[in-house]
């Protein structure tokens, strides 16, 4: 079994959850929890660092875009750090977002300093 993890942390505007392991129908609630802490916190700009997320399936995805979703009627941001090359030809939940057609919903960054970096531009779909 795989352990997972949601660890928090802040840079500047933006609020950080490095997300670890598997995000699927056991593990998604305990993100979808750290997210809407977050948010009742009142922080609306929000990375979340899924480069140490080594699978997800359905529920994870309904997560992300239940973030999504979430961040955007508090006229907030949501990032995605999903690095193009990592443990296995690149991140496993860029692919899974690919290959639902969900990808282009998502701002996406290749690490955290150009997600929180304004001037950076996302990766493209």
């Amino acid at each position: 079994m795989v352990a997972f993890y949601v660890t928090g942390d802040e840079h500047g505007e933006w609020a950080v959850l490095q997300v670890s392991g598997e995000l699927d129908l056991v593990t998604s609630p305990v993100l979808r929890q750290r997210v809407h802490d977050v948010v009742a916190e009142g922080r609306h700009s929000l990375v979340l660092d899924l480069s140490e997320v080594l699978f997800c399936d359905s529920s994870g995805v309904g997560v992300l875009i239940a973030s999504r979703r979430l961040i955007r009627s508090c006229q907030g941001s949501l990032r995605l750090i999903l690095p193009a090359q990592g443990a296995v030809d690149g991140s496993h939940v860029n692919r899974v977002l690919g290959a639902l057609g969900v990808r282009r919903l998502f701002e996406v960054y290749p690490d955290l300093d150009a997600a929180v970096d304004d001037g950076t531009e996302p990766l493209s779909a």
